[in-house]
């Protein structure tokens, strides 16, 4: 049955997903602008779950801003920034504390190919991980900035 279902949910996405959240939570610099009683936009801080060239999953602690569209930066670990515009898909209310699935509208190509190209790197990481391969991490690794596996080998990316 499980096997079904992860068949299921691979061919309904289009995109690799990039899973953020791996061992403990850590805050990523994304702020979506929502406004306030006065007009004015407000950074609305948020943590990254997960993130896929189509659109991501955000952790945030007021509710989403009722809007049909956000502008977003996206400032990633080792990534130069990337402006995305998105839409709020789905919204999970757990006490306060809130889980946001947001589809991208528009994404400039290049960033699309950047988290594609990471999430695949993030991907063969795992399959090196199961396969129990001396050798885990790569200095090729595109996604090494966002990683935090416990298998995650520094050195090999510091500048010479």
């Amino acid at each position: 049955m499980t096997k079904k279902i992860s068949k299921v949910l691979k061919e309904r996405r289009e995109h690799v997903r990039l899973p953020i959240l791996h061992g403990i939570l850590e805050p990523v610099e994304i702020e979506f602008y929502t406004s306030n009683a006065h007009g004015q936009s407000v950074p609305q801080p948020a943590i990254l779950a997960d993130l896929s060239a189509g659109g991501m999953r955000l952790i945030t602690f007021m509710a989403p801003p009722h809007t049909k569209e956000l502008n977003i930066i996206l400032k990633l670990n080792g990534v130069k920034e990337m402006p995305v515009t998105g839409k709020i898909s789905w919204v999970k209310d757990k006490g306060g504390v809130f889980m946001n699935g947001i589809s991208f509208s528009h994404i400039s190509p290049d960033d699309k190919k950047r988290i594609n190209e990471m999430a695949e790197d993030y991907s063969d990481c795992d399959t090196r991980t199961a396969l129990k391969l001396p050798e885990v991490c790569v200095e090729t690794c595109r996604a090494h900035g966002l990683c935090n596996k416990p298998q995650k080998d520094e050195p090999l990316f510091k500048k010479k």
